[in-house]
This record gives C-alpha cells, structure tokens and sequence, in this order.
C-alpha cells in the first residue's frame, strides 16, 4: 500500500491579487477533486489575518496521484490564468504519512 501524501503551507500573493488567485484556486480544486481519483482533499483559503496569505492543504492517496496532478489539463489553465499575478513567497512542503488515526 502506497504511503498517502499531505501537500501544507501557504502562497503570499501581492493584496491585489489575491482574491482573484482566490477565484482560480475555487475552479482548479473543483476540477481537481471531480476528475482525479487519487485526489482526497484539496483546498486553498484566504488567511484571515494577513490579506496576502493563502493556507493550502492537500490530501493525496499516493505520490504519483500528486505527480500526475501537475500534468492535467486543469493545472495547465490554470498555471496560464494566474500567470500575470504576483506570488510574493511560498512555503509548501510535501509530507508522506506513515500512519494516521482520527484525533478525538
């Protein structure tokens, strides 16, 4: 059994750029929780506290689930729709998971 995948951290976009980063972000973790199997949770939020912040988590089954995600068609639209805005820095790490249980 593959070791799944938690893809965490943040993107800092110029304040401007945000909320449309915002927008792509919506339609591309549609597409993505809709058309990859190997997807089990992606989402991209607005930080509450710092108005160039966005939290991503993303869940995988598997690390090639991931790696294929970067080569779909979505990803592709995306990347170009977004390729104006201005990412300030980023801070993503990919983890692999050994072994979870549900916290209670």
């Amino acid at each position: 059994m593959a070791e799944e995948i938690i893809v965490a951290g943040w993107m800092d976009y110029e304040p401007a750029d945000r909320d449309t980063m915002l927008k792509a972000l919506v339609e591309l973790g549609r597409h993505t929780r809709e058309q990859e199997p190997g997807c089990l949770d992606y989402a991209m939020t607005a930080d509450p506290t710092d108005e160039r912040r966005i939290r991503v988590f993303e869940h995988w089954t598997c690390r090639q689930a991931l790696d294929e995600h970067f080569s779909t068609t979505h990803i592709k639209d995306f990347r170009a729709a977004v390729a104006g805005l201005t990412r300030v820095e980023v801070s993503l790490t990919a983890h692999t998971v050994a072994a979870s249980q549900p916290l209670r």
